[in-house]
């Protein structure tokens, strides 16, 4: 299974192409790069079949949702049905210029458009803008149009509440727009306590971000008690939308009394993600924020489509142009493919999987929190410590299995946790294929822990020193 760097393949005098002889002076890289010249240009010498299998074997080796199994906790790494990609790479859409007349780009301001308004119907908003390439770029938007709305009332908030099961960019985006961060302890319950924002929530705060569902997998169910609460003191209340894939459909948060939220549309909405993209989180506001929304939105005006560049209480721009436009065409054929039902149909077989697996484990993992899940649950492999295991130990066994490991060690609250999150779109079989994995990994931590110690045993490469890893970045290096 194991495949030699490229470098390792390379023979003499291979080519994969031919090229024509040089027709300009050949020069000396050290007249014009100096000491920045390499030493060694040497590249790799292979055929084009050399080539080809390389990065094959290579594709074979990595791990991704068509694959198998992917049950990142908070990830949301759903199946994105290949008609998104048929969509996305349309020539009419692909060709696309971003300066190209307003006039001539008409059909891609109404899909923009048209996705907006599904957005807010979603989510029960009333503006928004799709600028941002990522969530934590939408909290970073969100969290800079709060800090603008205080400023044009001429308050200076400068606290924003942050409860611990919250997302580890949350406070990240607070400390960048400008704001301090303040941790809010969750309750033995593992939910918000409406007592401790009371106490928390002073003139000085600003917002208070909140995950609902939290990284907990849990409901807040007195979410609007909460928002009364910090809107009574002259706060907002922030929603981080990683989690709406538990409840696409069936409840909305704005309803809930949210004033602003983001939407990662490369989770709920079924676009590939991870290795750093792509992606795309839009935020969505109530009315009173709308002016703040980054420039230009999208409108509707006389029977046609146009970007309005004329928003002077508008942050700014977030990102180059108009949003990651292949990410949304994507997530706007996901909808219009599922419909209404067809979304409310997403959330509750994204609970009911994460449920059953829930209940297949539990008693196996240890379990720290009562509540019913929604769309992910948190176990802990605190109960295989007696045997010397710990919960990286598990993660490490299950990739000799075939299988991606779970989210581990987060949310931090949660000791040796394993966040998992089936998504909807996984099957019986092969939930029950990970169900099946996990307690042979529980039995094997009892009778020979050892083994799960050094796992794995099955892939490419083994386990490695990971501190050293880090700090000695040699692809060639065996002990």
């Amino acid at each position: 299974m194991s495949e030699k760097v490229i470098f390792e393949l390379s023979k003499p005098g291979r080519r994969a192409w031919s090229l024509p002889e040089l027709d300009v002076p050949e020069i000396d890289p050290k007249e014009y790069f100096g000491a920045a010249a390499r030493e060694n240009n040497r590249l790799p010498e292979l055929s084009e079949i050399d080539i080809v299998r390389h990065f094959i074997r290579l594709s074979v080796l990595n791990h991704h949702v068509d694959k198998g199994f992917y049950p990142l906790g908070s990830c949301t790494m759903k199946y994105n049905p290949k008609v998104n990609e048929s969509a996305a790479r349309l020539e009419k859409f692909t060709n696309l210029h971003p300066y190209e007349p307003q006039r001539l780009v008409q059909g891609a301001l109404q899909l923009m458009f048209e996705l907006g308004e599904y957005l807010k119907e979603i989510t029960g908003f009333d503006a928004i803008t799709l600028q941002p390439a990522a969530g934590a770029h939408g909290e970073l938007t969100g969290m800079m149009m709060v800090r603008r709305f205080f400023e044009k009332k001429g308050e200076d908030r400068n606290l924003v509440l942050v409860p611990d099961s919250a997302h580890g960019t949350n406070p990240a985006s607070v400390v960048l727009s400008g704001f301090q961060a303040v941790q809010v302890k969750s309750n033995p319950r593992g939910l918000i306590d409406p007592a401790e924002i009371e106490r928390a929530c002073s003139e000085c705060v600003a917002c208070l971000m909140v995950t609902n569902p939290n990284t907990l997998g849990l409901f807040e169910s007195e979410i609007k008690r909460i928002c009364d609460i910090v809107h009574s003191r002259g706060g907002l209340v922030y929603l981080d939308g990683a989690n709406l894939n538990a409840y696409l459909g069936i409840h909305r948060p704005g309803d809930a009394g949210f004033d602003l939220m983001h939407i990662n549309l490369h989770k709920t909405f079924s676009t590939p993600h991870g290795g750093g993209g792509p992606g795309s989180g839009p935020v969505a506001v109530k009315n009173f924020l709308e002016p703040f929304l980054p420039k230009p939105v999208i409108g509707y005006k006389n029977g046609r489509y146009h970007l309005d560049y004329n928003r002077p209480d508008a942050i700014g721009r977030v990102l180059g142009f108009y949003g990651q436009f292949a990410v949304l065409v994507r997530a706007y054929t996901y909808i219009r493919m599922l419909g209404a039902s067809g979304l409310k149909d997403v959330a509750e077989c994204a609970v009911l999987n994460a449920n059953y697996i829930r209940k297949e484990l539990e008693g196996i993992y240890d379990l720290p929190y009562s509540l019913r899940s929604l769309h992910e649950v948190v176990f802990s492999g605190s109960n295989l410590k007696q045997f010397g295991v710990k919960t990286l130990d598990v993660a490490k066994r299950l990739l000799d299995f075939g299988l991606h490991a779970p989210t581990i060690y987060f949310p931090l609250i949660v000791a040796e946790a394993m966040m998992i999150e089936p998504t909807e779109t996984e099957s019986l079989e092969s939930l029950n294929e990970f169900i099946n994995a996990m307690k042979a990994i529980a039995d094997e931590a009892r009778t020979n822990p050892e083994n799960l110690r050094l796992a794995p045993s099955k892939t490419p490469v083994s386990r490695l020193d990971e501190a050293r890893a880090s700090r000695q970045l040699d692809v060639n290096y065996q002990d």
